[in-house]
């Protein structure tokens, strides 16, 4: 049986000028959908649209400012209604907490919680009023455990989590369906100079792109890559703190935001520095 078109939908992801969301507005055009591409970097956004096909629309949009998004939400829904949209954008600081300038923490919470917030008040109404739509927000299986060196991370991350399902138990029955992605360690920037993690694969935006995929074609709440890290976080609440500690300690997760290499993250800090 052939894979499932996804011909006639139109799919917006913001982030989508590089790492996940580029490989997924590939993964999803490969499939017939329409896209478009949603970045900071606009000069990115357009770079990427040629890659991924003709017909792909891409505009610039700042996920933490409600009226940019807007603006995006506007040119992204002028030919049609969205279908889907995926909240991608993120940006990863790590190191020790308090060696951080505040306003890199501030700036985390913008882009990676107020994004997705933005993103689902702006999408939600078309979508409950047509009963049809779906939302799907960029998480990561670090918002479901500590990750020493990546507090504020971590915390958006957990609260990406937790919007996600609150939403989709507050819009049941209105026919928008709600996924949260929880990638584990994933072969983008974003860890860069870093060392991942023991016994279990780094992703690679493919992977997380065709979970992705799978998603839309047919909607899941939870989406885990790779999918072991489900099992593995599902039972961490269950074994105690303790147990936790030494899991998580064998496998790396207590020190690869601790022990990373500064000068082959210098250029991913950078520009989270002055986005």
């Amino acid at each position: 049986m052939g894979a499932t078109s996804l011909r006639g939908r139109r799919i917006a992801i913001t982030g989508a000028g590089r790492g996940i969301g580029l490989a997924t507005a590939k993964a999803l055009y490969r499939r017939g959908a329409t896209i478009v591409i949603g970045d900071l970097d606009n000069e990115s956004a357009i770079a990427a649209a040629g890659v991924v096909g003709p017909g792909t629309e891409a505009y610039p949009v700042d996920v933490s400012d409600y009226e940019s998004f807007a603006t995006f939400h506007k040119e992204a829904t002028a030919h049609a209604p969205l279908d889907v949209l995926i909240n991608n954008a993120g940006i990863m600081p790590i190191g020790r907490f308090l060696e951080q300038p505040a306003d890199r923490h501030r700036r985390a919470v913008e882009i990676n919680v107020v994004g997705c917030i933005n993103g689902m008040h702006l999408a939600l109404p078309a979508m409950v009023e047509r009963a049809s739509g779906h939302i799907i927000n960029i998480a990561s299986s670090a918002g479901k455990t500590p990750v020493p060196g990546g507090l504020t991370y971590c915390a958006t991350k957990a609260a990406v989590i937790a919007l996600t399902e609150t939403a989709r138990v507050e819009y049941a029955g209105t026919g928008v369906e709600f996924t949260c992605v929880m990638p584990s360690f994933t072969n983008t920037e974003l860890i860069a100079g870093t060392a991942g993690l023991k016994f279990i694969p780094t992703a690679q935006p493919d992977d997380v792109a065709e979970a992705i995929v799978a998603a839309v074609t047919r909607p899941t709440a939870d989406v885990f890559v790779p999918r072991i890290i489900g099992p593995i976080l599902r039972s961490q609440p269950l074994i105690g703190r303790r147990l936790r500690d030494v899991v998580n300690q064998r496998l790396g997760a207590y020190r690869t935001f601790l022990d990373f290499d500064p000068a082959a993250r210098a250029a991913y800090q950078h520009r989270i520095d002055e986005s």
